[in-house]
């Protein structure tokens, strides 16, 4: 026994028991060849930001049957009200709706695009929306600043996939005082 305790032998039982029970291990772990997007339902949020906002809340009517809503974040700070609603597109990419009144809505709007510069302009259901891109974090953004409100879409999804989302934004109404 003192030879598998000492010198170059063993280091070497060593190493091999080792590296046997790794590959034990991963043998008898379960493996998935999928990956796992979580999903959120994300109407309890747009309930509540459509009930509080002092601004037309825009969510999406209806998005691609592959993308997976996967985070929502509703804050409130006073009459400040934010909704920030993240999906998984199906090439998955990341794409995220982020609306606010916060004041004054173009510094809302810098912050979730990550940049000031607007590099161009496309018109989307006949709205016009500010194009940026800012490179070293891949990351495209749609932008519509209001007086009262900013509405950014964003993320490192491509430009079609950030204008079909866009586009599927529609306005939602307030429920009725009950009486």
């Amino acid at each position: 026994m003192g030879r598998f305790t000492q010198g170059f032998y063993g280091y070497a039982f060593a190493l091999f028991v080792c590296l046997a029970a790794v590959g034990l291990f991963l043998l008898v772990t379960p493996q998935s060849g999928t990956q796992h997007v979580p999903r959120v339902d994300y109407s309890i949020d747009q309930a509540n930001a459509v009930r509080a906002a002092s601004y037309p809340v825009e969510a999406p009517r209806q998005v691609p049957q592959n993308w997976v809503p996967n985070s929502s974040t509703l804050t409130q700070d006073g009459s400040t009200v934010t909704w920030r609603l993240g999906f998984a597109t199906g090439k998955q990419m990341h794409a995220l709706v982020a609306q606010s009144n916060e004041q004054p809505p173009v510094d809302f709007a810098n912050r979730m695009a990550n940049t000031d510069k607007v590099t161009g302009s496309r018109q989307i259901n006949g709205t016009a929306w500010q194009e940026r891109f800012r490179s070293d974090k891949n990351q495209r953004s749609l932008v519509q600043i209001q007086p009262t409100h900013a509405v950014v879409v964003t993320g490192s999804a491509d430009w079609q996939e950030l204008t079909d989302l866009a586009a599927s934004l529609t306005p939602q109404t307030r429920p009725a005082a009950a009486g």
